[in-house]
Formats: C-alpha cells, structure tokens, sequence
C-alpha cells in the first residue's frame, strides 16, 4: 500500500471527499459507481465496487436474478443442470 500524501477532514456527518483527481485516476463516475469498505487492523480500505457472480466470481456478463449476481455461463451451466433432472 502506498500513501498519497492527500488528506480530509472527516465533516460532522462522518463523511470524507474523495479529491476528483484521484477518483479520474480510480475510473470513479459520480453518483452511478460504488466503493466496497474494507477494514484490517487500523486501517480502512475503499474498493471500487464490481458486482461479481456468486458462483464463480466473474465480473464478466453478470446478471442479476432473484437479488443474486449470477455470469451467464453459470445461468447456462445452471439451466442444463435443470434440464437433466
């Protein structure tokens, strides 16, 4: 992990900025991407969210059914399972 050397002040309703050079750096589009928060120890860490397949983990061609992220390779694979019962 490396610092980079930017600090904020925590406001009264325990929010912090992040500065716009660093979210244009991170790929961070206002009001439509997330962060996942992470803790370890003292420290607390910020991932841009990307919804993932419960199965698999795939970030690619993901979908949601029934509040789950499902790939479609894993909906196809899941289909055929069903198809053969």
């Amino acid at each position: 992990m490396r610092s980079t050397g930017i600090t904020r002040q925590i406001d009264s309703a325990g929010r912090i900025v992040l500065p716009k050079e660093l979210r244009t750096m991170l790929g961070l589009k206002e009001n439509s991407d997330y962060l996942e928060i992470f803790t370890q120890g003292e420290f607390i860490m910020l991932r841009k969210y990307s919804p993932c397949c419960v199965f698999c983990d795939s970030t690619e061609d993901v979908i949601e059914y029934s509040g789950k992220k499902v790939c479609r390779s894993c909906a196809a694979e899941l289909f055929e399972k069903s198809r053969n019962l």
